[in-house]
């Protein structure tokens, strides 16, 4: 009878055991459902996917379109690297991983950039999208517009930092298009996500994949995700030699099982992708400007829209002589093969963009009565080299934005340095050219005298083997910038 009576017993203490265990392991022990994609970057083509197009919680890879579309408004004129940015209580509330903003701070646009990059700032991310649109629901829907452009078919977003939020959702195949996009469409500003570290302002802000990125030959990026709901998410990004391959997971079990399996498919890419094929560049959305805060509002951007009811009012064209100090100029949509504006720098995210000032002035067709409100702007004839405020005038080639030569001929450079001593230049040119043999190999070596030291340059690339150089180089945290064809 004794025996009977503890039979009920044991099996209560083991029933009692199994939903304590429940109860006290995290939530992130238990997998959330796992997908992967691995592209080859140079054509788009799916070298192995499983699960990609189910829709998961993408977590912080969210902040890849947060940043996207960031950039886009930084090229078209909205908001200037430099702007100063007011933070709400609403984005100084936002949980961690966050760079701890407070409420009622300003801080320049460059700063949250950074933060939600690297460091993967929740409160950046917010006050990002509040300084673009206003509100982060209108950054929402703006979000969502440029995925539909971008052919995210499948990616609904709610919010700009991408912690869990009922509907908001994605799939690997989306959000390895959105990787390519952003190594294509914003290549001056892809260095960002293989910073190991980086001054936000407030404070210096480490990367949130240091060490895949330390680890893996030829990683350079892009974005990891967390949340218990999404497990733990990464978009890679690895080039060797000609060779760039894009690989995605979601729902890894913990950081380390997810960086050995983005390191396997990286592997796998790799293998199966050839040596050489062609590049084949994601075709670029249109601009399409502001989402605009009410149904009855259109916002003017370049290719003009007269405002519904705006009689007599005069046009807006972002790239008119009026636009703040430091915006590039909105302009038509830049097709994906059309040569694009290099700023010559080290920190390529402070360069000045210069304007293209025969495309904005170009009149703008128009039927019947609108045409009788239209009135353009012609922007005052800019310059085609600018140099930036704090650039010393007698030494104006550290910040010289040039034009690309569209020649297609090995008229670019690359500078990784100035240095005291004509031999310490011509030390660095050495070692560097010994490193990057593969891009580097029959271009010449050119220490040139400044009034503050001697640059030391790679003169004689084509400007894809340029960009090619200064990337691997800076995933290096080697200084580099572009020169472009005088």
């Amino acid at each position: 009878m004794k025996a009977r009576s503890r039979q009920p017993i044991r099996w209560g203490l083991v029933a009692l055991a199994t939903i304590w265990m429940l109860v006290i392991v995290p939530l992130s022990a238990v997998a959330a459902p796992y997908a992967a994609m691995v592209v080859d970057a140079r054509s788009g083509k799916v070298l192995h996917s499983r699960n990609a197009d189910t829709r998961l919680h993408p977590a912080s890879l969210t902040k890849m379109m947060t940043l996207y579309v960031v950039f886009e408004a930084i090229e078209n004129g909205e908001i200037s690297l430099d702007t100063k940015v007011r933070i709400s209580k609403h984005a100084a509330s936002e949980p961690p991983s966050k760079l701890g903003l407070k409420s009622g701070q300003r801080i320049a646009l460059r700063y949250l950039i950074r933060a939600a990059a690297v460091k993967s700032a929740n409160d950046a991310a917010t006050a990002l999208a509040e300084a673009i649109e206003g509100s982060e629901a209108r950054f929402a829907r703006r979000m969502n517009r440029t995925a539909k452009a971008l052919g995210m078919t499948r990616t609904t977003f709610k919010n700009a930092h991408g912690l869990t939020e009922s509907g908001h959702l994605s799939t690997a195949r989306d959000m390895t298009t959105m990787g390519r996009h952003l190594f294509y469409d914003y290549p001056e500003y892809y260095n960002l996500f293989s910073r190991m570290t980086a001054d936000a302002g407030v404070k210096t802000v480490y990367h949130t994949n240091r060490k895949l990125l330390a680890s893996y030959r030829g990683a350079d990026g892009i974005k990891t995700g967390y949340t218990r709901a999404a497990g733990f998410n990464l978009v890679a990004s690895a080039e060797r030699g000609r060779e760039r391959i894009i690989a995605t997971v979601f729902g890894g079990r913990s950081t380390r099982t997810r960086n050995a399996k983005v390191a396997e498919l990286l592997d796998l890419g790799f293998k199966r992708a050839p040596t050489r094929v062609a590049v084949h560049r994601p075709s670029r959305p249109a601009y399409q400007g502001k989402i605009g805060k009410g149904s009855g509002e259109t916002i003017v951007t370049a290719g003009a829209v007269a405002t519904p009811g705006a009689v007599g009012k005069t046009v807006r064209f972002a790239a008119a002589a009026a636009v703040k100090k430091s915006l590039r100029p909105a302009l038509r949509p830049r097709p994906a093969n059309t040569p694009i504006l290099v700023a010559a720098k080290d920190d390529i995210d402070k360069a000045v963009l210069a304007a293209q000032v025969n495309e904005a002035t170009k009149p703008v067709e128009t039927n019947g009565a609108e045409a009788a409100t239209l009135r353009i702007v012609k922007p005052a004839a800019r310059p085609l080299a600018l140099a930036q405020a704090d650039t010393p005038a007698a030494d104006p080639i550290q910040e010289v934005v040039t034009r690309v030569s569209t020649s297609g001929g090995r008229h670019w450079g690359i500078n990784v340095g100035r240095y005291p001593s004509q031999y310490q230049a011509r030390k660095v040119l050495l070692q560097t050219a010994l490193n990057e043999m593969s891009t580097l190999d029959g271009s010449l070596r050119k220490v040139v005298a400044r009034s503050t030291g001697y640059d030391a340059n790679f003169m004689g690339l084509t400007r894809e083997t340029a960009d090619l150089a200064c990337r691997r180089l800076q995933a290096k945290q080697v200084t580099c910038f572009m020169i472009g064809p005088s």
